[in-house]
């Protein structure tokens, strides 16, 4: 894999057309400074996923123009920032995330509630608990046009959690799953025969 960064302050966000034609996939995290993103690049990112470039978005990203948009909800939930334990556990799908085992505890994160207003899931593959009682859809993958979308709830700016094995293999093998020409082929239109025999 290559790897390369982009960051709100270059121009057009490091998003350029270049750039996006050279991407399979995307990774986005944001905290703060979604209204800052440019709505010309949202809808740019918006097109290549719906061409079949991967998008994984990242814990605060749901607030994310891109993903809401994608969504086409608030992605709004219940949060509570405080170090509390989390535990993961793989339900079904995908086989990205099989490696990562059936279940994976972070010892510090800020806790994600439901409701947690995003379209339910093609596929559903991480619920989070926590010491609260409260859980969370936190793996959740989507098909959109060509692309496809994983959303990854693990991942506070505080706690060190991208530093865990077991949270590095989730996104490795997300990446790999989601990369462009992955998802499915979408034809539509007219079709002059019939699309199957009966009989």
């Amino acid at each position: 894999m290559t790897v390369r960064t982009a960051a709100l302050d270059e121009p057009q966000h490091g998003l350029t057309d270049e750039v996006l034609a050279q991407t399979d996939v995307l990774i986005w995290w944001g905290h703060m400074a979604h209204g800052e993103v440019k709505d010309e690049v949202v809808d740019k990112v918006y097109q290549r996923v719906l061409d079949g470039m991967g998008l994984i978005v990242l814990h605060s990203a749901h607030f994310s123009k891109i993903f809401r948009k994608l969504m086409g909800t608030s992605c709004d939930l219940k949060w509570r920032e405080v170090a509390r334990k989390s535990a993961s556990g793989r339900r079904a799908g995908p086989s990205h995330c099989r490696r990562a085992g059936r279940v994976f505890r972070i010892p510090h994160a800020e806790m994600y509630g439901e409701r947690f207003d995003i379209p339910a899931p093609d596929t559903l593959v991480f619920i989070s608990w926590f010491q609260g009682g409260e859980v969370f859809r936190s793996g959740c993958c989507y098909n959109r046009g060509k692309g496809k979308v994983f959303y990854f709830r693990p991942g506070h700016e505080t706690y060190p959690i991208y530093y865990q094995p077991e949270v590095q293999r989730v996104l490795v093998n997300a990446a790999r799953w989601a990369a462009a020409g992955s998802g499915p082929q979408v034809t539509f239109g007219h079709r002059p025969n019939p699309i199957e025999k009966i009989g």
